[in-house]
């Protein structure tokens, strides 16, 4: 328990360093003289150098010492963090948020990684209820707690990067003493540099295109064609390579096999959830209701609630049956409903509706995210667990990303046409009101910040109506997974040897056989059974274990 309460340490600072900066950004350019391209760069920076390294850390986690490696998280997260909250210009503070990015992708994706090598899928259950709980806490909590240090005079915003330090420091030193993984490193290891660089290259210009487009240039425009072309032909080169080397990067396999292919499909919307969920709430109740930064992150608190209370209470109840898809569906309908309602709201809706919303939304978020993970590191072997682990939090992130960058698109096409037909309505001259901006509400005539409100409040549940369909999607595609019945043991029983039969027997005595490739391989005795047991077909593996139980009197 003191090795995961470092590893949960590290998990929920550099969740909580994402989304602290959120609230202080504006007074953080501003004091450093920067502009407003480098005000999207500071934020940029540190997600393309999370999400397109995820898959190259969760990888080297399969290939190299796990701990070691998320020690080496641990010294970037820390150095980085220091010397962003020391920076003296905008440029050193994007370079330096670029390294932070590399040590939150890495702790991010290794916490879940050698939590998987400690505790089996079974077990695991309850401890994903605790890292969603977690995650829901930093992701909501972050800008509610950055807004309220750099209001503190004696703080300050230099402080949201320095608050994280000493817990990560608490954290390496517990896990240094007590974290021991056993090495099941391969003697051959290779790591593929060139799939690498191509996955990072083309997810990066992907990321690039999503975040520049609608504002610095249009969707069609030779600008679009451009990245989006390059972003293709990139992460096909990327594809190819990764059939063909010996140990790729992202192994094709794990993608295409079905519980990870719907695994990560609906991840998609559940981490455009999670992020979209947050960033837009919080400006809702900013922009269309009025509250200050503070006030917005106490009203998103049903958010956090749902997800805390649902990934916890549903963590419990699939370590306690070993089933996993009735909550994951479960979570996606609460979802659904959620953003449904949400879609509903304007700048007049009571605060009841919008809570009730948000709770559902939470609902959804923690019980199907986690969950979601808990999936695919079911279905693969030890061996593979850092590439699993890597891309599906890969790509969750990378949907995430998207789906908040598109329904910003959205979001900003509909304000803009709303607030100039609204002043319009009122004889105001439109072009001239533009010029002092639409996000100063204290600097409006009344007339003109009710338009303004109004605009944001009916525009905000324009993009939550986007966001049920894409929710629905995420359902539809959740019904499809297999019912997998959860290993009670770290690795995969019997990848050595297949069953004479070459079919799955159920053991469990529910119709039922379990998932993965241990359900078409043989089954090897759970450890702490007598040495020197050989390796048998699965279907006599189980006939082994029943008579041993009946002879011992266990059984």
């Amino acid at each position: 328990m003191r090795s995961l309460s470092g590893l949960l340490i590290v998990l929920g600072v550099t969740m909580l360093s994402g989304t602290i900066v959120s609230v202080a950004l504006p007074q953080i350019v501003g004091s450093l003289n920067g502009t407003q391209a480098q005000y999207t760069w500071v934020v940029t920076a540190t997600l393309l150098a999370s999400t397109a390294s995820t898959p190259v850390w969760g990888k080297l986690a399969d290939l190299f010492d796990k701990k070691k490696l998320l020690q080496l998280s641990i010294v970037l997260f820390v150095v980085s963090s220091l010397l962003a909250g020391f920076a003296q210009t905008t440029g050193q503070l994007i370079a330096f948020r670029a390294v932070q990015g590399l040590g939150m992708g890495a702790s991010q994706v290794l916490v879940q990684v050698i939590i998987a090598s400690l505790v089996s899928p079974k077990e695991r259950g309850r401890l994903n209820g605790y890292i969603g709980g977690i995650m829901a806490v930093a992701t909501v909590g972050g800008p509610l707690i950055g807004g309220a240090i750099t209001d503190i005079s004696w703080l300050g915003w230099r402080w949201c990067f320095f608050i994280g330090v000493p817990f990560m420091v608490i954290a390496s030193l517990v896990l240094g003493r007590t974290l021991k993984l056993a090495d099941v490193r391969r003697a051959d290891a290779k790591v593929d540099y060139a799939g690498a660089l191509l996955i990072a290259s083309g997810v990066s210009t992907l990321l690039l295109w999503v975040t520049f487009v609608g504002n610095d240039f249009a969707w069609i425009s030779w600008q679009s064609g451009a990245m989006v072309a390059g972003s293709a032909v990139l992460l096909g080169l990327a594809v190819w390579v990764e059939s063909r080397v010996s140990q790729p990067v992202i192994p094709l396999h794990l993608v295409v096999r079905r519980e990870t292919a719907i695994a990560i499909l609906a991840s998609i919307a559940v981490g455009m959830a999670m992020f979209g969920g947050a960033v837009f709430l919080g400006q809702y109740f900013q922009l269309a209701r009025g509250y200050s930064p503070t006030e917005a992150g106490l009203l998103t608190t049903p958010l956090m609630l749902g997800v805390l209370v649902s990934s916890t209470v549903s963590g419990r109840m699939v370590s306690n049956s070993g089933r996993v898809k009735p909550y994951v569906v479960t979570g996606l309908v609460s979802l659904t409903l959620g953003f449904l309602l949400l879609s509903t709201i304007d700048e007049t809706t009571s605060l009841l509706i919008v809570s009730a919303g948000m709770l559902l939304v939470g609902t959804g978020v923690g019980m199907s995210m986690q969950n979601l993970v808990l999936v695919v590191q079911n279905s693969v072997p030890l061996s593979e667990l850092g590439a699993a682990s890597g891309a599906i939090t890969f790509f969750r992130s990378l949907g995430g990303t998207m789906g908040v960058s598109v329904l910003g698109a959205i979001l900003a096409n509909r304000v803009g046409t709303n607030i100039s037909e609204g002043l319009a309505g009122a004889g105001v001259d439109a072009s001239a009101a533009a010029g002092s901006g639409t996000l100063n509400l204290a600097a409006m005539p009344p007339f003109v910040r009710e338009i303004v409100e109004s605009a944001y409040g009916s525009s905000t549940g324009d993009i939550f109506l986007v966001a049920t369909g894409i929710a629905a999607v995420g359902l539809v595609v959740g019904l499809f997974l297999p019912k997998v019945r959860l290993r009670d043991t770290l690795d995969l029983p019997g990848a050595e040897e297949a069953p004479s039969d070459g079919a799955a027997e159920d053991t469990t005595g529910d119709g039922e056989a379990e998932a993965g490739p241990a359900a078409a391989n043989g089954r090897i005795p759970a450890a702490g059974n007598a040495p020197g047991t050989r390796v048998v077909a699965r279907g006599q593996a189980a006939r082994v274990v029943r008579a041993a139980k009946k002879e011992d009197g266990t059984g």
